[in-house]
Formats: structure tokens, C-alpha cells, sequence
């Protein structure tokens, strides 16, 4: 009985292990055209994240001194996940390793936010402010000097609480 259900199994890994040529040379030709696809794939690069930081930067500042407290908090979320597409998407790029700057900004930020503090909230947007220029000076784009903002980001959009 051992024998036959030996026998058996044997027979079954000789057949399953035979495959067909063919069949594997489709699967790897579906698998290089996937591959080459997503090698062609539109991926944003580093500006393109960076212009979504700054303008959710513009828009924080003016929800922040207004007391919108939670367009505040979803504004400086949206600066969040768009760090963590930078470190997902831009890991060829030498200057992501230094992003990690404006965390503990961004940490004063919310707490600020949490306290519905507009003192507290204005210190930690200008040291956000400053982490983002550091961050510029130390990968050599200290050009690319961020500022307080002192215009609308847009002008249709309401800042002021809402009653």
C-alpha cells in the first residue's frame, strides 16, 4: 500500500513539473510587457510633490490664523501623506533622505492645532517654515527660499471658520 501511494505521489510531481514551453514562454512574455508598462508609467517627480507641499503650506498659514482648526489639521495632513508619497515615489533622489527635517515641525504644528493655540500655531508654522529652507540649503537648492505667505494660495477658497 505504502508503494502504490509512493508510486502516486511520484507520478504526480514528475507530471506537475512538466510544463509547457509554450505556456511559460507566454507567461514571461505577459510578464515583460506588465513590466514595461509600468516602466512607462507617468509618476510625479520631487517638484511636482514639492508644489503640492508648498501649496498646502500657503493654505495651512491661512487656515491656522483664521482658527480654522479643522482645515488646519486637514491641511497639514495633506503635507503628511504627500511626504510619504516623496519617500515612496523619490527614492532616487538623494535629497529624501533629509525630509525627516520637518517632522518635528509638523508634530508642533499639530499639536498647536490641538489646542486651537493661534501663538502657538504661528511659532510652529515659522519653524516649519525654516525646516523647509534648511532642508533646501543642506541639498544645495538653498535658491528655493520658502516664505510665510502673505497673499491667498487661491481665492476660491474660504479661511474663516465657517458658523
Amino acid at each position: 500500500m505504502k508503494m502504490i501511494i509512493l508510486l502516486s505521489f511520484a507520478i504526480l510531481v514528475v507530471s506537475c513539473g512538466q510544463g509547457n514551453d509554450n505556456d511559460t514562454a507566454k507567461l514571461q512574455q505577459q510578464v515583460d510587457s506588465l513590466q514595461k508598462q509600468l516602466n512607462g508609467a507617468y509618476r510625479p517627480g520631487l517638484g511636482e510633490f514639492m508644489m503640492g507641499v508648498q501649496e498646502h503650506h500657503a493654505k495651512l498659514w491661512f487656515a491656522g490664523i483664521n482658527q480654522n482648526w479643522p482645515l488646519a489639521d486637514f491641511e497639514v495632513h495633506e503635507i503628511g501623506e504627500t511626504v510619504d508619497d516623496i519617500k515612496k515615489y523619490c527614492t532616487d533622489r538623494p535629497e529624501v533622505k533629509s525630509i525627516g527635517i520637518i517632522d518635528p515641525a509638523i508634530g508642533s504644528i499639530n499639536a498647536a492645532i490641538k489646542q486651537k493655540s493661534t501663538e502657538q500655531f504661528k511659532k510652529a508654522f515659522t519653524d516649519l517654515t525654516n525646516s523647509c529652507n534648511n532642508c533646501h540649503k543642506d541639498n544645495q537648492h538653498g535658491f528655493n527660499v520658502i516664505t510665510i505667505p502673505s497673499g491667498l494660495p487661491v481665492e476660491n477658497q474660504k479661511f474663516k471658520p465657517g458658523k
